[in-house]
């Protein structure tokens, strides 16, 4: 599997650039997933429901299944957050899965940098940074990318050569 990452400070636009990927890369003929991590606690769940009681219980696991979709749901219970590479593990086999929030993964990513919002280039610390993704001039080194073409943007993230990035 490729995988690339979408990185950028909160509020940038990821979320949304991701949404006009993905359908980009499937009109490709691809597949593709997306692995996000949040420093905000969340769940899925709705308290009272069968699921959420067996979690309660102390269930380490629990399945649920429907005939539109499925949902794995591991309570750490105190274990370590386990690692993106270990999370990839065990994410079904795609063409690509685009990381979003894994900004310190040793994996090439276009950042989406909103000069407006005041705050400086991850692209300036981080060396997993290859391109930036933007909707106003900038000076970087980087190629930049037209934040509002999601067509060349995937275009990037397709041609880029995965073998020459070293982490």
């Amino acid at each position: 599997m490729k995988v690339f990452g979408i990185a950028g400070f909160s509020g940038s636009g990821k979320t949304s650039l991701i949404e006009k990927l993905i359908p980009e890369f499937n009109a490709r003929g691809l597949r593709v997933s997306v692995a996000k991590h949040t420093h905000h606690r969340f769940d899925l769940d709705r308290p009272g429901k069968d699921s959420w009681r067996h979690r309660e219980a102390g269930a380490e696991q629990v399945l649920v299944l429907s005939n539109e979709r499925w949902v794995l749901m591991h309570e750490l219970r105190g274990a370590p957050e386990p690692t993106l590479e270990e999370q990839l593990e065990v994410m079904s086999d795609v063409d690509l899965v685009l990381i979003e929030g894994f900004k310190a993964a040793p994996v090439p990513k276009v950042e989406v940098h909103r000069p407006s919002t005041g705050k400086s280039g991850l692209w300036l610390e981080n060396p997993h940074v290859v391109a930036v993704a933007t909707d106003a001039p900038i000076e970087t080194r980087l190629p930049t990318l037209e934040l509002n073409d999601p067509v060349a943007v995937a275009q990037f993230i397709l041609d880029y050569d995965m073998q020459a990035f070293k982490a």
